[in-house]
């Protein structure tokens, strides 16, 4: 009796738990499903009729307009000369950093993996101000105040800086997981520190470097303050910065705004399905592991 008190008890969380994860889920994506079903609409219709009222229109003409008024491929160029090296220059120096803290011994290993959790901590808000005068003061340096300031490697380096210690501390949680009798046996073979890092341990790390890959893409490709404070010519500045070109002086077309929230939005949704097992598997194999 008491076995099947306990099994029926469980069923019943269980059906809880469903059900709580099935109306949040909802509510998640109801504002994703209104954002897109606005899209396909003119404002001026909701406005009249309302938003869940039977379309007279229905179609793409929000989208080619917020193309044209966006610059779609001037903006879509800044944010992936900004995205991409910002991505692979994080995920490489944190994951020789973590190389380093997870397989070596030294004085002050935990301190610098510390450190560098640390700075990861401090919301931007606190640092733009330095960052800024930072900026400048290395531009007059080099007989140039836009070197770095106003120009997309400048955002690149401050993303690589905030980024990195993120990717370090979960690079080297997992590299620590690995048996250490991986590395004496490369060691003992003769490999080089690089070769043990390139053919060894970096080969290991394909699932949490790819989870890595989305989350810092997602993360940097959405950002908007860092090219906003660091950058002054509007035409450098990434995508999330075109959306400022469908806001209207006096009213704001909110379905076209959508339109150009989605269109904004499908590079992140294309890296997401095309690593998408990797991140599954890099998200689930420390629970799997050993």
């Amino acid at each position: 009796m008491t076995v099947v008190a306990r099994g029926s008890a469980q069923v019943v969380k269980d059906r809880v738990i469903t059900v709580f994860i099935g109306v949040f889920a909802m509510l998640w994506l109801f504002p994703i499903a209104w954002t897109l079903w606005s899209s396909f609409r003119p404002y001026k219709e909701i406005r009249a009729r309302g938003t869940f009222s039977i379309p007279e229109r229905f179609g793409l003409f929000n989208y080619t307009d917020a193309i044209d008024r966006m610059e779609l491929p001037t903006y879509l160029w800044n944010s992936f000369i900004i995205t991409v090296p910002a991505v692979f220059l994080t995920l490489l120096f944190g994951s020789l950093i973590a190389f380093v803290v997870s397989r070596y011994s030294f004085r002050f290993n935990v301190g610098m993996l510390l450190l560098f959790t640390a700075g990861n901590l401090l919301p931007a808000q606190l640092v733009f101000i330095p960052v800024f005068k930072m900026y400048l003061n290395i531009g007059d340096l080099v007989g140039d105040r836009r070197f770095l300031f106003d120009s997309p490697w400048g955002v690149v380096l401050i993303h690589v800086a905030f980024q990195m210690g993120f990717a370090t501390f979960v690079l080297s949680s997992y590299m620590k997981t690995i048996p250490k009798e991986i590395s004496e046996s490369a060691l003992v073979d003769g490999a080089s520190v690089f070769r043990h890092y390139r053919s060894v341990m970096l080969p290991l790390l394909r699932p949490p470097l790819a989870s890595l890959a989305v989350l810092m893409t997602t993360w940097i490709y959405n950002d908007f303050f860092w090219a906003l404070v660091l950058m002054s010519t509007d035409r450098k500045r990434p995508i999330t910065s075109a959306l400022g070109r469908l806001t209207g002086e006096y009213v704001t077309d909110y379905n076209l705004l959508a339109a150009g929230a989605i269109i904004a939005v499908l590079p992140t949704l294309i890296v997401f399905f095309v690593l998408r097992k990797q991140f599954v598997s890099g998200l689930t194999l420390g629970s799997t592991k050993g």
